[in-house]
């Protein structure tokens, strides 16, 4: 770890100036040209060290890669990384790559460009230092993982399956750098409200107001969280009316979140979502949705896995923290097939999803170390 370390902090700036490469690439998850784009732009540089790449073509989103190393043969580490953000096209001009005060900001540094640049730095330092595989190592890269990973979960869960480790290379918590040892499942809903439209003065009485139902269904919504239980309920968006400010709105609706800490609580939480009941007489609900993320429960498997990269962590002097988050990624999909998965292992900073996002420098070097030393070792 010390010679790993050693040898990745005297390439941070070369660390730095790829990190802005591909932060300059813009990928929101919407923006097919932007993911394909950066995709080539990381498997051109994996090939450099060996790398083998497959590319899984989509049609509304980025293209998938699936890159290799090492022989068919051995047991194979899986490193899960995306390349989609959150920020649209343009940001880049609002917020443009910089380095200030020991931290890297632009859109999509900290989640998840940061990990990325930690995790082909880690390679490149382990081939350099003549370091052997002992598993082969897979990097798959997907452009649709803020979205859900609709198109990119089948080949998340056939890569899952061949590996005997999974490594998430999303951003630590905290700017202690925390790993993720347990993730929430979450849910997405939709509710449509029907009610029954009227003159807002000459029939009021007549009728239904959709908007009035929906606010009685927010706030039995928002009731059913329970933070002694890790549940969060939480209408996002809402929203109603259709005609103008003189009609009695017919049309009301709200997109629902939901988080569930404990797996016996997930399928009644969704139940009483999806079998709602109108409180006003006259109308009538529609809900639509379900779970996208299952549950990353923290297993004795994962436990050990970060005991393992602690004590890693430890012959640098330095100490390793976990913790869970209620936050979702695709180590949720790795971890409910019982893969053990260690999540969290990118940047180190804070303000993801937020204008403020950055990730610290010095912690960069750090980070890749402990990737290229569990990538050695496992």
């Amino acid at each position: 770890m010390i010679r790993l370390l050693e040898d990745l902090k005297s390439r941070t700036c070369d660390m730095l100036e790829f990190l802005q490469q591909i932060v300059q690439i813009e990928s929101p998850s919407t923006h097919k040209a932007g993911n394909d784009a950066l995709g080539s732009h990381i498997v051109e540089r994996l090939k450099l060290s060996g790398f083998k790449a497959e590319r899984y073509p989509q049609e509304e989103f980025g293209d998938h890669w699936v890159c290799r190393l090492g022989e068919e043969s051995r047991e194979q580490i899986l490193v899960l990384c995306h390349m989609d953000t959150v920020w649209q096209v343009g940001e880049i001009a609002k917020r443009p790559f910089r380095v200030e005060s020991g931290k890297a900001f632009g859109p999509g540094a900290f989640d998840m460009k940061g990990g990325i640049a930690q995790t082909v730095f880690a390679v490149e330092a382990l081939l350099r230092s003549g370091r052997r595989l002992h598993k082969r190592v897979a990097i798959l890269l997907n452009s649709d993982e803020e979205s859900g990973s609709p198109t990119s979960r089948e080949i998340i869960e056939e890569e899952a399956r061949k590996s005997s480790v999974v490594l998430v290379a999303e951003p630590a918590t905290g700017l202690n750098g925390a790993v993720k040892t347990f993730r929430k499942a979450g849910g997405y809903f939709h509710l449509e409200v029907t009610g029954v439209p009227a003159h807002a003065a000459a029939n009021h009485e007549k009728g239904r107001s959709a908007i009035r139902e929906l606010a009685h269904q927010i706030l039995y919504l928002e009731s059913l969280t329970d933070y002694d239980e890790g549940t969060t309920v939480n209408v996002g968006m809402a929203g109603g009316g259709d005609v103008s400010i003189c009609t009695v709105p017919e049309r009301a609706y709200a997109k629902i979140d939901l988080r569930v800490a404990k797996a016996e609580l997930v399928e009644p939480m969704v139940q009483k979502i999806l079998n709602l009941r109108p409180a006003t007489e006259g109308t009538s609900l529609k809900v639509s949705g379900s779970m996208h993320r299952p549950l990353m429960a923290r297993t004795p498997d994962i436990v050990r896995l970060y005991q393992i990269a602690k004590r890693f962590m430890s012959e640098t002097g330095l100490d390793l923290e976990e913790a869970g988050t209620g936050g979702a990624s695709d180590g949720n999909f790795t971890a409910a097939l019982g893969i053990p998965t260690l999540d969290g292992l990118g940047s180190v900073g804070d303000g993801a999803h937020a204008l403020s996002e950055y990730l610290l420098v010095d912690k960069m070097a750090e980070r890749a170390a402990l990737m290229a030393k569990l990538l050695e070792s496992l």
